[in-house]
């Protein structure tokens, strides 16, 4: 078990806090980085691993939300334009621009050219920070993308905008890990049963998943970060809000790479909304899926799998066909939307991905509704503002609280894997240097890494065929990535699940070994666990 969580575990029932986060996807878990960063005494708790959620079944975009212009939300796209340029200049190594190509059906509800101008007004609400958006004739864009069907097609534009370069719950993830390097307190699978406020405190009740110890956590303010949970938990404490979500379900499926080209291809699916089809590394990511359901409990099923597949198939020139077959992996997460008073079924559709803070300061009591990870750095900074005006003293508030480390730096990391030779070691078949993926992932840590290499090279040898991880990554991993479950490492803090088949990995020679790391004496409990939930 991780030593770094049991560690935690033992903090959480010993001291007070000034503020406890429930909930570790991304509202959380830049909450928590934020109030950590600023010197506030902070702990979050999640029920189940960090990103688990939502949070780790999104489209892998940063986006500034070119779709809400049909709706005129013109403050909505401006504020998301707005956050997308912060987090590519705040992040340039994971955050990063990749151009759209957008194909226009003959009968869509806009003509192509309509829909070109508001790529243009798109482009302007962000500040011109990325590459000019170009229309497209229909010739042009199967001259660019053979992989394109353009029987059907009236013309199209080329516009940019930003893919995680990792997944996103490598990026919700980054967040916890820097709360913990400001003196923050995290533990996963850890439950919230319930809290009280009582005199001038919250008392919360938890409950070790693991272990099944309970106990209580006190803090002076409660930050209800649950995402789709926000709802229940809030009835679970006794708060009442204005505040309420509706779900939409959103499916990707993972497939074999369609083209080698590296853009995002947009369409507009069968039923009006927009459907991508997203490099994914070495495979292909497609969807998505736009369904209400009455709760945040949801699964694939298979007419969301043909729904998806006939898009591909109708939409693309594929030979042969995308089938069930073709599926490596899927991903499934609803869209927490915020609405307020009685508004239903009539009008989910017009929702939108916004974020709402509600305030209980009687109670010292905040609930996050909505967001999504475009807009998530504008979150951490509204909870600060918050918690300072509910009386914690923040002592530190002008302290930058995320970002990758500075330029020069970077340019030290480089400068040692070069002498190193680092790249040499970069196996074949991977999509990028072993340097480039190192800084990436752990920035400033990546030269503990740098240090394991020198000590034994074998420790830049990849453990899992195909996988991208080294040896000295999951040593890292063991230590500072509060790993509890091998799901843990092979779908969220990396991707290895997502782009490698599930037969693959259950044969892979490493796999063995890689859980030795992790898991210690453990190894085996957790490995059978895992193989029981793969077969299944």
């Amino acid at each position: 078990m991780s030593t770094l969580r049991n560690s935690n575990l033992k903090k959480l029932r010993e001291r007070p806090f000034d503020v406890l986060v429930l909930g570790g996807g991304i509202n959380g878990a830049v909450a928590a980085a934020s109030l950590a960063g600023r010197g506030v005494r902070v702990a979050l708790i999640d029920r189940n691993d960090f990103a688990a959620g939502v949070s780790s079944n999104s489209s892998n975009l940063a986006w500034g939300g070119i779709k809400y212009l049909e709706s005129l939300e013109f403050l909505l796209v401006n504020t998301l334009c707005r956050s997308r340029n912060r987090l590519m200049r705040a992040y340039p190594s994971t955050v990063k621009e990749i151009r759209f190509l957008t194909t226009v059906q003959h009968g869509f509800r806009f003509p192509a050219a309509v829909v070109y101008f508001g790529s243009l007004l798109y482009w302007a609400m962000g500040r011109f920070f990325t590459q000019a958006p170009r229309y497209i004739s229909a010739r042009a864009i199967e001259a660019a993308e053979p992989a394109i069907n353009t029987a059907h097609a009236a013309g199209g534009l080329e516009y940019s905008d930003c893919y995680f370069y990792d997944n996103d719950a490598r990026f919700v993830f980054n967040f916890i890990r820097k709360s913990l390097n400001y003196g923050g307190v995290a533990a996963n699978y850890v439950r919230s049963l319930g809290s009280s406020w009582e005199g001038d405190q919250w008392v919360t009740q938890v409950k070790d998943e693991i272990s099944q110890e309970r106990f209580t956590v006190r803090s002076r303010v409660l930050i209800n970060a649950c995402g789709p949970w926000v709802d229940m938990e809030n009835e679970c404490s006794g708060e009442r809000t204005v505040h309420r979500h509706l779900f939409a379900k959103g499916v990707h499926l993972v497939v074999d790479r369609l083209t080698d080209n590296k853009r995002v291809m947009a369409f507009f699916a069968s039923d009006g909304r927009l459907f991508f089809v997203i490099p994914m590394g070495p495979k292909t990511c497609i969807g998505t899926t736009d369904t209400q359901v009455s709760s945040p409990e949801v699964g694939v099923t298979d007419d969301d799998r043909d729904f998806i597949l006939e898009n591909a198939n109708r939409l693309l020139n594929l030979n042969p066909p995308l089938t069930r077959d073709s599926i490596i992996a899927e991903r499934v997460g609803v869209r927490p939307l915020v609405t307020s008073g009685d508004q239903g079924e009539t009008d989910w559709i017009q929702l939108s991905r916004k974020h709402v803070i509600e305030v209980d300061q009687q109670h010292n009591h905040l609930s996050i509704f909505g967001g999504k990870l475009t807009d998530c750095l504008n979150v951490g900074d509204e909870i600060a503002i918050w918690v300072e005006r509910l009386g914690v003293t923040v002592p530190e508030p002008d302290n930058q609280w995320y970002g990758e480390p500075g330029e020069e730096l970077r340019e030290e990391f480089m400068l040692q894997s070069r002498l190193m030779n680092l790249d040499a070691m970069t196996d074949p078949s991977s999509s990028e240097p072993l340097s480039e993926r190192f800084w990436r992932r752990y920035a400033e840590s990546a030269f503990g890494l740098l240090e394991r290499i020198r000590e034994d090279r074998n420790n830049a040898k990849l453990l899992i065929e195909n996988a991208e991880y080294t040896r000295c990554e999951i040593e890292l991993a063991a230590r500072r990535e509060m790993i509890v479950k091998l799901e843990d490492f092979m779908r969220r803090r990396s991707k290895i699940a997502q782009v490698v088949r599930q037969e693959d990995i259950v044969t892979a020679p490493g796999l063995r070994e890689a859980c030795t790391i992790l898991f210690g004496d453990d190894a085996e409990l957790r490995l059978q666990e895992y193989l029981a939930t793969a077969v299944d």
